[in-house]
């Protein structure tokens, strides 16, 4: 089965794709002076932008794991979470507290999702 990869970099691909599987890198805010929400929210504009790129969305999540810098940020984050993911297509998930790469990301997402 073939193996895809797009967006490359030196270190990663962005997006994988195995069948009709589909991997995500890391996801952070598109603005890491934002709360948690504001993180938690340009995170998942981008979760969404990379799998229209081929050809799915988020009602084809499969596994999302949430890293936080702060546990303490769950409740807020899941504010956010919940009303983006459509009813019914709730993925299998775990959050985690994690440093993250830099100390003003609070929020980062890997993502597993089908075609």
């Amino acid at each position: 089965m073939e193996i895809k990869r797009h967006q490359q970099t030196q270190r990663m691909s962005r997006i994988v794709e195995h069948g009709d599987t589909i991997y995500l890198c890391g996801q952070t805010a598109k603005d890491a002076t934002a709360d948690v929400e504001g993180q938690t929210a340009t995170t998942l504009e981008k979760i969404e932008e990379l799998l229209a790129e081929v050809g799915s969305d988020k009602t084809r999540l499969l596994s999302v794991t949430i890293y936080l810098a702060s546990i303490g940020h769950f409740d807020r984050m899941n504010a956010v979470w919940d009303a983006w993911v459509p009813e019914g297509h709730r993925p299998a998930r775990a959050c985690v507290e994690a440093r993250l790469a830099r100390p003003d990301l609070l929020v980062e997402m890997t993502v597993i999702a089908a075609r």
